[in-house]
């Protein structure tokens, strides 16, 4: 794991600390952390409400088996570079 070395503004330097203090989190690291994961997640829910917004606009077509195959092949690589990520 890799270090990276922030600077806060006091007035968000007492709210970490506030976070901290309520016991969820053991430490600023880990509330950063999960932050990052919270925008990681928000991210992607966009992205797949933008594709499916773009899908309900576009004109309909037939899946074929080979598609389906295709759909499923990219989401099993998707769920395991999550695993590797992690």
């Amino acid at each position: 794991m890799q270090s990276m070395n922030i600077s806060l503004p006091d007035p968000l330097k007492q709210f970490v600390d506030g976070q901290i203090s309520t016991g969820r989190y053991s430490s600023a690291s880990e509330y950063v952390r999960e932050l990052i994961r919270a925008d990681e997640k928000r991210k992607a829910e966009e992205q797949l409400e933008a594709r499916l917004l773009e899908g309900l606009s576009s004109a309909e077509t037939q899946l074929t088996p080979a598609d389906w195959i295709a759909i499923r092949r990219e989401a099993l690589a998707k769920v395991e570079a999550r695993k590797t990520a992690r």
